[in-house]
């Protein structure tokens, strides 16, 4: 596996002979000072090209890069979708390399240029030709921080978590898995893992960033709230799905609770408790069944 200096030594050498490449940034992990480095992150790369006709008409200049175990092009993977993609702004390929890298390599024109460089706080500028990349702060996470929630915000979060429920178990009393497994882990945990963001964020002073999808959040939730979570999955067995389910509404309350306390809401209890009346009745009917 090529090192860390060997693929930005590259990522730089194809940039500077290459007249169409005007700058290079990055943003990703990579340019994240909080995030500890390991092998495995992507090299989130951006050219700033003058057009992006030429690089797509004639590929073989992505073979310097190395040998592709896997690619993937976005951009056109949506327009074969039906989605808009101006293929002239911006172009992307992702790419894992056999040897274990994985590059994601963006280009964008000098016109698209102020919107993409400005929109991220995790931006690193790598080389600027024509001193055209403008002022930014040095890369940070804020634009990735927890975000303080509004009352109704709130309020709705705990409602389509309770609410949704329902229909998780109206899915195992009828047997029907696949829409079971979709309501609770698409409709239900999103909310579960929203009310998570925001207990670490009152715990932080909202000023960390807990990762896409709630990856770092080992680091910033107690252990036994994290041992919780992780009992908040299950395999396709239905007894197993309700332990699942019930840890998951035990959590839910436990974090809820605080977070309400500390801005200033209140955490509707009856919607709670009766839901979980709900629930024990509906555990009772599909244990009859069985």
């Amino acid at each position: 596996m090529r090192t860390e200096q060997e693929m930005m030594a590259l990522i730089l050498q194809v940039a500077r002979e290459d007249d169409r490449i005007r700058a290079v940034f990055m943003n990703g992990s990579r340019a994240n000072p909080k995030v500890q480095k390991d092998p495995y992150q992507d090299y989130d790369i951006v050219y700033v090209v003058t057009e992006t006709g030429s690089f797509l008409n004639d590929r073989t200049w992505l073979k310097v890069f190395g040998e592709p175990l896997i690619v993937q092009e976005p951009d056109n993977n949506d327009f074969g979708w039906g989605i808009n993609a101006d293929f002239s702004r911006s172009y992307a390929w992702l790419m894992l390399f056999k040897d274990g890298n994985r590059m994601d390599l963006t280009l964008v024109t000098l016109e698209t240029l102020p919107e993409r460089y400005l929109e991220d706080s995790l931006t690193v500028p790598l080389l600027d030709k024509d001193n055209c990349l403008p002022e930014i702060p040095p890369s940070n996470d804020s634009n990735y921080w927890v975000k303080k929630p509004q009352q109704p915000q709130y309020r709705g979060c705990c409602n389509e978590f309770w609410w949704c429920l329902n229909n998780v178990a109206k899915g195992i009393v009828r047997d029907q898995l696949p829409y079971t497994m979709w309501m609770y882990h698409v409709i239900v945990r999103p909310m579960l893992d929203k009310m998570l963001d925001w207990y670490i964020g009152i715990n932080t002073d909202f000023s960390v960033s807990v990762g896409m999808q709630g990856k770092y959040y080992k680091k910033y939730l107690p252990p036994e709230l994290y041992q919780m979570y992780a009992r908040t999955y299950s395999d396709s067995n239905y007894d197993n799905l309700w332990d699942a389910i019930f840890t998951a509404c035990r959590l839910f309350r436990t974090v809820a609770q605080p977070v309400a306390d500390a801005l200033g809401f209140t955490y509707n209890l009856e919607e709670d408790t009766n839901m979980l009346a709900y629930l024990s009745r509906m555990r009772a009917v599909s244990n009859a069944k069985e």
